[in-house]
């Protein structure tokens, strides 16, 4: 479902994939996130669905988004500060890139991202 706006001078349709873009951005830059997680399901799940679950789902209804994302952790980081930085970064940066009203911000926590402490002691 694309959120459709119509002026005098054209339409504008701004998809939801442009959303979840936006939204993957800002999880990059909120510290603490270590990486989009990767949701796996059976095959059965998988064919039932007609397609892959993702890890940023938008969800637009009318002019108001709800966005759910799912992420991995960095080992130490204060899980519930991450979630909040992560809600703030990603309703501003959709509202003031698009327009669209964002209602919730869904953080799930699907795991914790452990350091590779071989790779620490080669640096």
């Amino acid at each position: 479902m694309d959120n459709e706006k119509r002026t005098a001078s054209g339409n504008l349709k701004i998809s939801q994939d442009v959303i979840s873009s936006i939204t993957a951005y800002c999880l990059r830059e909120v510290e603490g996130v270590a990486s989009l997680a990767s949701l796996g399901t059976n095959l059965k799940g998988w064919l039932q669905a007609k397609r892959p679950p993702k890890a940023i789902l938008v969800e637009l209804n009318e002019d108001v988004a709800t966005i759910t994302v799912h992420v991995n952790v960095m080992y130490g980081a204060k899980i519930r500060e991450v979630a909040e930085n992560i809600q703030r970064s990603v309703k501003d940066a959709v509202q003031s890139m698009t327009g669209i009203a964002v209602a919730k911000v869904n953080v799930v926590v699907s795991g914790i991202a452990f350091r590779n402490p071989k790779a620490e002691e080669e640096e």
